[in-house]
């Protein structure tokens, strides 16, 4: 069974990119979730949960330019299990997220978004389009279709 999640936290450790051996970009990095609740007028601290994330491809590379250790941001991805055992045979268990989306939580900050052109799903970059007030924004893919844009 995948369980998807959505977190909101901030970022532990500057996100790390390296690239597999065909070339595939995946940035990792740490996340933190407050669990702060609210008990009758006052707020409650309980802690902290720590998650490692790993971003695939394009939003790895994406993250890895734009968010820093600090950076608050949501996390939407499936949520994994792993147990490993440590050099002195302790068994532990640590819970990741796979990330599918992530953007910066804009509740205490501003973020301004620059587009980035789309594949074309054969690994190649679309050429920018020409808009009529003639600046340049990402191309549209050959099975365009205006139901499918994000905004």
């Amino acid at each position: 069974m995948t369980i998807t999640v959505t977190v909101s936290g901030n970022i532990t450790r500057e996100p790390e990119l390296r690239f597999t051996p065909s070339g595939k970009p995946v940035a990792n990095f740490g996340i933190a979730v407050n669990k702060r609740r609210k008990d009758g007028d006052r707020w409650v601290d309980d802690g902290a949960d720590f998650y490692n994330v790993t971003a695939w491809g394009d939003l790895g590379q994406h993250a890895s330019e734009s968010f820093d250790k600090g950076t608050r941001v949501l996390v939407t991805g499936r949520l994994e299990q792993r147990a490993y055992e440590t050099s002195s045979g302790e068994k532990r268990t640590s819970i990741e997220i796979t990330a599918t989306d992530m953007g910066p939580s804009i509740l205490w900050a501003t973020a301004e978004v620059t587009r980035t052109e789309r594949t074309d799903g054969s690994g190649g970059r679309t050429a920018p389009r020409t808009s009529p007030s003639g600046s340049t924004g990402r191309a549209a893919p050959s099975s365009y279709s205006p139901s499918e844009e994000p905004f």
